[in-house]
């Protein structure tokens, strides 16, 4: 319908309220003929509800022109354009109520249709009041009926502020939209007529939806029906949250379903823009200014030498670091090495009394001798967790002439050969398994003590040259029962590198150590050789004390039993690097002697270990241990050791360690057998002793100490045994 057939019908408020009932009859009568042509039972009574609504559409009209005729006389005082924008806005808002009433049924949305526009009038009424102060009966024009439009919609999102005369044209345009998004669907020859009537149901059903007025939320999370798996949630979290330019209903929906007309995407886009805008002003005071840039480029040139010359500093160095890439020897692997340089002397006297004949063994000739050993370690890690490492040693270590006994051995006595010749030491391989659970393969050499901790703290330094003078003031000898190739885990139960200081975890660890696993021959093997299999339970309740305890099951061949670290020297070689000659040699009966051929060994150890740190510069320890053998063919033997420790790190100087050791090497203390095997002293044989490790550098360090050994190889009639050393070592 024209504006020109409108102006005309302005003329009088009751020849408007006529027409528009004829136009909405004629328009629910053809709404009406297709769906009866479909369902004529529903036809029926859709006619009767239409009828309904058409009456209090009447009923609408009658009020609006009560209210529309005051405004028309305070209008005429006013000017013709103010009675142009009262007349079409009610206009609009009368031929927008009978249309919801032809289309929308009551039954389908009783809530929509019972509920008045004002909501969305009163949005538009500060404009239509502005030309004439005093209209408030014009001002108060609010149509009951059922928000069936998309007039509503538009203007629920954002308050328009615009002239009534394009109010009431934007309601003109509204009314056909409904049916052009139909006549969109399909082609009008194709359309169905129940279907056109569906859809008429559906978008009058969702025109009173949007009669309610959307409020602002300033997260996404306050809107119930929008879920983090929709497909448009980020985006729609970035204009609520960051950009706060977008509204939902005060039921706290979204409905993101709802299809959205012209209107308002233009309302949204316009206050999204409104605040980038915003945005934009705010950010200005934080731009460069033209004379901030002036005063950059002085400072630019007052510093130019000292830019020029830490550029070339910068080239330098990368140049620098592009060499070393290109010359190193290895992106996995580092280097780290230990040299020992020792002077020593034995200030005994004649030693070397063996417990079982009477036999002397060595003699009291021994010079001071400067002897030194090597170790190169190539670490290789391949994920930054894990540990290759390979061990290169030389060495010229050689014991004192102490007759049987392994009494006062020193770390850098722990050499494989004595003539300077490079062998391969430890090769093994360390790797996590999950976060607390390390796993260690042995290929060569390894000992307990790369698989289990000692928990003898600055003594213990892997037989190296930071630690104990001695072997035995290292570690508890049970440790040096057995050694080879096999496999070792360690799972700690509170996780690694939680309790800082010189304490590990509480841990469980257990391994096996084959001593010739790879011989084929009869009698040797991984399994069917010299074994050694160890367990042991650390317990660390805090930052200050580790208890553990410890258990060893060995089974040796013929002249192998021995604290050697499971040398397997054979017969008739007296070995061990800790303990007395008796202890070693169980008497003999493991070595043989003349008219007695060398037996077989099994044995169990049992060990406790304790370190207490009273405070960061003393810490006091100790161990003791006990060995039960089993001489095949034979008898039983017993062994015992202990030892008290006491560290003060750190005195003087940080880095240095002052220590003492105090206890008895592994000694023979009992054995049941035959009479003409069973006899040997049992004096007590203490080990007492004393250093002091001077730390001079981060890598060099000078230690000057004592050992002393009371009634060697546990005999009181051997002299004793006073070893005194300078140890020179050098760390890389």
């Amino acid at each position: 319908m024209s504006k020109f057939l409108w102006s005309y019908l302005l003329i009088s408020p009751a020849v408007l309220g006529a027409t528009l009932v004829v136009s909405s009859s004629a328009m629910a009568a053809d709404a009406q003929q297709a769906a009866d042509a479909l369902n004529p039972a529903v036809a029926k009574a859709e006619t009767a509800e239409t009828s309904e609504a058409k009456l209090n559409a009447l009923a609408a009209i009658s009020e609006t022109t009560a209210a529309s005729e005051p405004v028309e006389e305070i209008s005429q005082g006013a000017g013709s354009e103010t009675h142009a924008a009262i007349a079409d806005s009610a206009t609009a808002a009368t031929e927008s109520a009978i249309v919801g009433a032809n289309i929308a049924p009551p039954d389908a949305n009783p809530q929509a249709a019972s509920q008045p526009t004002s909501e969305s009038l009163a949005a538009a009424r500060p404009t239509v009041a502005q030309p004439v102060e005093n209209s408030a009966p014009a001002a108060q024009l609010e149509t009951p009926a059922p928000a069936a439009t998309a007039l509503p919609e538009q203007i629920g999102a954002v308050q328009l502020e615009t002239p009534a005369p394009a109010v009431a044209e934007s309601a003109e345009q509204s009314l056909p939209k409904p049916a052009e998004s139909v006549a969109q669907t399909a082609a009008p020859q194709q359309q169905n007529p129940a279907t056109t009537l569906e859809q008429l149901n559906q978008y009058s059903t969702e025109g009173a939806a949007g009669s309610e007025t959307e409020g602002q939320v300033t997260s996404v999370s306050q809107l119930s029906d929008v879920r983090p798996t929709d497909w448009a949630f980020q985006a729609l979290q970035s204009l609520v949250e960051r950009y706060g330019c977008i509204a939902g209903y005060p039921d706290g929906t979204f409905r993101g379903n709802r299809a959205m007309t012209r209107y308002e995407f233009a309302a949204g886009l316009n206050a999204c823009l409104d605040k980038v805008s915003e945005l934009i002003r705010g950010g200005t005071g934080n731009f460069a200014t033209r004379d901030d840039l002036a005063a950059l480029q002085r400072l630019q040139e007052e510093f130019a030498a000292e830019l020029a010359t830490l550029r070339g500093r910068v080239d330098a160095l990368e140049a620098r670091t592009s060499e070393l890439e290109a010359n190193q020897f290895s992106t996995t692997t580092k280097l780290t090495g230990e040299a020992i340089f020792a002077l020593s002397d034995d200030f005994g006297g004649n030693v070397g009394l063996f417990g079982r004949d009477q036999k002397r063994v060595g003699s009291d000739n021994n010079e001071a001798v400067f002897q030194q050993r090597v170790r190169l370690n190539l670490n290789t890690s391949f994920t930054g967790r894990d540990l290759l490492l390979t061990r290169l040693q030389v060495g010229n270590g050689r014991n004192f002439n102490l007759g049987a006994t392994s009494e006062g051995t020193q770390t850098w006595n722990v050499v494989g050969r004595t003539d300077n010749v490079v062998s391969l030491d430890t090769l093994l391989y360390k790797f996590p398994v999950g976060q607390r659970l390390n796993v260690t393969l042995a290929a060569n050499a390894v000992i307990w003590d790369d698989i289990l901790p000692t928990v003898n703290p600055y003594f213990e330094d892997f037989d190296g040259g930071n630690g104990a003078l001695s072997t035995f003031g290292q570690r508890n000898p049970i440790y040096r029962l057995g050694g080879g190739s096999g496999i070792g885990f360690d799972y700690a139960f509170g996780g690694r590198g939680l309790l800082g200081g010189v304490f590990g975890p509480t841990s469980l660890s257990f391994g096996y150590l084959a001593s010739n696993a790879a011989s084929p021959a009869k009698g040797a093997g991984l399994t069917n050789g010299d074994y050694a299999a160890m367990g042991q339970l650390t317990f660390t309740p805090g930052r200050n004390l580790q208890v553990a305890f410890n258990y060893n099951h060995g089974y040796f061949s013929r002249g192998n039993f021995g604290f050697d670290n499971g040398l397997s020297n054979g017969p008739g070689s007296l070995g061990g690097f800790t303990g007395t000659g008796v202890a070693n040699s169980l008497n003999g009966l493991s070595e043989g002697f003349d008219g007695f051929r060398a037996r077989k060994v099994v044995s169990d150890s049992y060990g406790a270990e304790a370190s207490l740190r009273l405070n960061r510069r003393f810490i006091l320890g100790g161990w003791a241990g006990l060995t039960n053998a089993r001489i095949l063919g034979i008898g039983d033997a017993r062994i015992w050791n202990y030892a008290v420790t006491l560290a003060l790190p750190d005195l003087g100087k940080e880095g240095n360690l002052l220590g003492f050791v105090v206890g008895r090497e592994p000694y023979l203390d009992k054995l049941e057998a035959p009479r003409s095997l069973r006899s040997f002293r049992n004096d007590n044989s203490y080990h007492v002793e004393g250093f002091y490790k001077f730390q001079l550098s981060d890598n060099i360090s000078v230690t000057p100490g004592v050992i002393w050994v009371t009634n060697p190889n546990q005999d009181d009639r051997n002299d004793d045994i006073i070893i005194g050393t300078l140890r020179t070592t050098f760390t890389f």
